[in-house]
């Protein structure tokens, strides 16, 4: 045969060396010895490895040869076996928990964990045990704080509540306990978080390639799962800190069969402050809950609880008292080994409570769901999985009522109409092994959103409830042509929405890898705030009339790879986002017991790119990792016609959120079995402000003069925290452990500002900057018992 072109010798080649690396396929399922499947376990087999899914399942592909077969989980002994690969084989192999005291370790994901081949990218894991060992302001543990080591989170500095993820808003990002919605995840205005490490198993937090069974917020999903109390023994822990302190005890019910999970914890340092005559107070608890039974090998049943209060009073003429309280219900019934289904029931409910007393009247607000939702998981083949489901909420708001609390405040009660909205959808996505080096996840959400009949319901000239003074050049109100009640019954306004979602990755080998994933959002609800980050004072609305819903498109690729037998890890990622109809201010807009929120706000966009790395040491005695972001966020909100200014002249501008560089550097150092060394550093941007760049005498008042939005920046923020954990050995005539935890939170003392105010000298008639700064050094001290 005449060959004119080297084609035909490349094909053959191709399949020559396909045919000397011939692969099997070795797959099974992990279980534990209560014949319960463990998603999330460890496979290695050589230098491959992977993780079992929900179900523990698991599948690797591996060329001929003999293997150490090695299956971990924490908690579990570790299985190993020698085998020999020259054809398919399937296994099912049960772990047995271990009953030795385990050391707590770094906050990484396990190395093992993550899978170069798997299509997930841009999701971090988190372990309870992980989240300890972050140095913390007071030595309490935060949640919250804890997510802020990872590249693309961030948040507005110290005293601030909430998250961002990627440039995005706080109310933005999904937060999920046991499945169920918060609202607000923060104590004391961001110094604590809700939740508490104790009685938390793990979290994900997935900042792209988000799948189709959640929905409901454009910017991440916080996924948290609390720990189930053993079924073996009874067991607890408690801990004493310098200003709150800690109890958890778990059990068995009935062993094997069912058992029990309780978790409190508190704050005391308002009773100091009452030994010195200080009016001021701030404290918070939060209780946890949960119940776990089996009720036959195909059936188990889990209820949640939760319940959380904080109270603050300044100078007895200020008091808030804000918390969250949820329950749910899940049932997990397996159909056959290929088809399971999750359902959960829950209830959600976020309030607070203001007391004015200088004024004599107080606020309050709150809203609450009612969720229901359903997902199965049906195995169809080793290559080829389907998630599918349905959820419905119902949200009902109560945006403000005010009651006046003297006689003689002059104040009249006034309650705003309630907003009540339900959401539906139903999803369906597909996990795809389309060939030995390219994976796939993809689906489509499917979002419904109907918002109901209210009283008062106000209607405007052409739909328009805020109006352009073009002479004057600002937004002004509109006088509602109407006002009329509407049936709760009655569907005011309705959006359908259709979200893809998308992700690739094509693996190289078993250590390296490259991934894509497109995702398309929808959020409904919106936080109305015009402070850079949430507090306590902040409302919901839901989407209607006059409120759009937020819809964002999110490009993400990533190079993915291990080092050195996984010693080390490399996870680069760039990202592209857009949302559309994300709300924006008019100056001057007063958002707090406003009942035509409408008139005070028009809908913008937003867009968010940047570059993320982690870099990561996983073994040896020094372990850590460095985070490194560079991004930008901004915002525009244009005029709605070309005789309109828009804000800020409709440009674009910073958002509150963005941080042009943000590097975190993590390291743990286990010098012996007694102590261990952790220590953690931030270097962030500073976050846009605007500053007055003039002023001008109206009536005796200086009035400052603002050329436009997010100019500036308050200067660099930076922290150094470290801590120390003493670990006794173990006493051989006692039941229980202890250990003493000592940390300083902001070494060198950095004074950080949380923010530049501009007061007049009194001498020299001028505006001066005032930085106003929250923690310096803080040190603390904790001790914890185990038994």
């Amino acid at each position: 045969m005449n060959i004119k072109s080297p084609f035909f010798f490349i094909i053959f080649s191709i399949f020559q060396i396909a045919y000397s690396q011939e692969k099997f396929e070795i797959s099974g399922q992990i279980l534990s010895d209560k014949n319960e499947a463990i998603p999330g376990a460890n496979i290695t087999i050589g230098d491959s490895g992977t993780t079992s899914d929900f179900e523990g399942y698991f599948r690797i592909k591996i060329s001929k040869g003999e293997y150490t077969f090695k299956v971990s989980y924490l908690g579990f002994k570790t299985y190993t076996h020698n085998i020999r690969i020259d054809q398919n084989k399937n296994f099912k192999i049960q772990l047995s928990e271990t009953e030795e005291v385990l050391e707590e370790v770094l906050i990484t994901q396990d190395v093992e964990a993550l899978n170069t081949k798997s299509a997930q990218m841009s999701v971090n894991t988190l372990k309870a045990e992980s989240i300890k060992k972050i140095p913390a302001v007071f030595g309490e543990v935060h949640v919250i704080r804890s997510l802020l080591q990872l590249p693309g989170v961030s948040n507005g500095g110290e005293g601030t509540s909430g998250f961002n993820v990627r440039g995005g808003n706080s109310d933005q990002n999904l937060i999920l306990v046991d499945d169920v919605v918060l609202f607000n995840a923060s104590h004391l205005f961001g110094f604590f978080s809700v939740f508490n490490a104790n009685s938390i198993d793990y979290l994900k937090l997935y900042k792209a390639g988000i799948p189709a069974n959640f929905g409901g917020r454009v910017s991440s999903v916080l996924d948290i799962k609390q720990k189930k109390g053993s079924q073996k023994d009874f067991k607890g822990s408690a801990s004493i800190g310098v200003i709150s302190s800690q109890l958890l005890l778990e059990g068995p019910i009935r062993k094997g069969k069912s058992s029990f999970l309780f978790a409190g914890r508190g704050t005391y340092a308002h009773l100091f402050l009452k030994l010195t005559d200080n009016k001021n107070s701030a404290y918070f608890y939060d209780l946890n809950g949960k119940y776990s039974t089996k009720l036959n090998p195909n059936n188990k049943l889990n209820f949640s609880v939760y319940h959380g209060n904080d109270y603050v009073t300044i100078n007895d003429s200020f008091s808030n008292t804000y918390g969250s309280t949820f329950a749910n219900l899940n049932w997990n019934h397996r159909f056959n080994p290929n088809i399971s289904a999750d359902i959960n029931f829950s209830y959600s409910l976020y309030g607070y409570l203001i007391d004015l007393d200088l004024v004599g009247f107080e606020f309050k607000n709150d809203i609450s769901n009612l969720n229901l939702n359903a997902k199965f998981n049906h195995r169809i083949s080793n290559d080829f999985k389907l998630n599918y489901g349905v959820s419905s909420i119902k949200y009902n708001i109560n945006p403000g009522n005010i009651k006046p609390t003297r006689t003689d405040s002059g104040i009249n009660p006034n309650k705003i109409a309630d907003k009540n909205a339900y959401e539906h959808a139903v999803f369906l996505s597909a996990e795809h092994q389309l060939s030995e080096n390219l994976k796939a996840e993809y689906g489509i959400r499917l979002n419904t959103f109907w918002r109901m009949g209210e009283k008062e319901f106000k209607r405007y000239a052409n739909d328009n409830p805020i109006l352009y003074d073009a002479e004057k050049g600002i937004y002004e109100k509109a006088n509602p042509s109407e006002v009329v009640d509407i049936s709760k019954s009655h569907i005011q306004k309705e959006f359908y929405n259709l979200e893809p979602r998308a992700s690739l990755a094509y693996s190289f080998n078993d250590n390296t890898s490259i991934k894509a994933s497109f995702n398309r959002l929808t959020q409904n609800l919106h936080l109305l705030s015009n402070t850079s980050s949430p507090t306590p004072f902040d409302v919901w609305t839901p989407s209607g009339t006059y409120v759009k819903p937020q819809k964002l498109n999110q490009y993400s690729f990533g190079y993915f790879k291990n080092f050195e037998n996984r010693k080390y890890s490399l996870e680069s990622e760039v990202f592209f986002k857009t949302v559309k109809n994300r709300i924006d201010y008019v100056d001057g807009a007063n958002l707090i017991a406003n009942d035509a929120i409408e008139q005070v706000i028009l809908n913008g966009e937003s867009r968010a790119y940047g570059l993320e790395f982690l870099l990561r040491k996983n073994k040896g005695q020094l372990t850590g990792w460095i985070a490194y972001t560079l991004s930008k966020s901004e915002q525009k909100t244009p005029g709605r016609t070309p005789a309109e200014s828009g804000i800020n002249n409709g440009e674009w501008y910073l958002s509150n959120y963005d941080k042009t560089h943000d590097i975190s550097v993590v390291a743990s150092y286990e010098m012996n079995k007694k102590w261990t060394f952790n220590s953690s550093f931030n270097l962030q941007t500073g976050r846009p402000v605007s500053f007055p760049v003039g002023q001008f005498e109206y009536q005796d008042l200086n009035i400052p003069v603002y050329e436009g939005r997010n100019l500036n920046r308050l200067p660099a923020y930076h922290r150094l925290d470290i801590s120390a954990t003493l670990t006794p050995e173990k006493d051989l005539s006692k039941n229980w452990t202890s250990s003493w935890t000592f940390g300083i939170y902001n070494l060198y003392n950095r004074k950080n500002a949380a923010s530049l105010n501009f007061e007049q000298n009194e001498t020299t008639g001028l505006n001066e900057a005032n930085r106003f700064s929250i923690f310096g050094i803080v040190p603390s001290v904790s001790y914890q018992i185990n038994f």
